[in-house]
């Protein structure tokens, strides 16, 4: 999403016209229409202005992405019970169709092994739960990852 796109929905987010905001910040409304077209940008000082109107951080409001927020309240809205039920694999694989078709392919069952290893190991170097060592693995793959791509 655009930095104009956002900034249109946090403004529509507070119903608030174009004319409200224009008002309030000391600019034309075709100004507003402008920054919300993406035909210019709003500088700092109005873009902290923005933020206090629209009730968000100037991080969120220079964020560009919405869904990301709304994503976030429907995780929190998820019950663990509803998410146990998702089958994960089927759904993030038709975004990244090698998850549906690895297991022909790959030796799991030696991955598998390597993993748990690394598990147990920060269950036992650090004393965290079945869930929070996972977790960490999970969190230093993409570490492992984000190096790769800066290669």
């Amino acid at each position: 999403m655009s930095l104009g796109n956002h900034l249109f929905h946090a403004r529509k987010k507070q119903t608030l016209t174009q004319e409200d905001v224009a008002e309030r910040l000391g600019v034309s409304r075709q100004t507003i229409s402008k920054w919300e077209t993406d035909e210019t940008l709003p500088d700092i000082h109005q873009a902290k202005k923005m933020a206090v109107l629209y009730k968000v951080s100037l991080d969120e409001l220079l964020e560009f992405d919405i869904d990301v927020k709304e994503l976030q309240e429907v995780i929190d809205k998820t019950s663990e019970a509803v998410s146990e039920k998702v089958d994960w694999n089927k759904v993030w694989s038709k975004k990244y169709p090698v998850l549906a078709s690895y297991q022909s392919k790959v030796d799991v069952a030696f991955y598998a092994e390597e993993l748990d290893r690394l598990l147990k190991k920060l269950r036992q170097q650090y004393g965290y739960s079945e869930l929070d060592a996972m977790l960490v693995l999970k969190d230093i793959l993409a570490v492992v990852w984000k190096n790769r791509q800066k290669q």
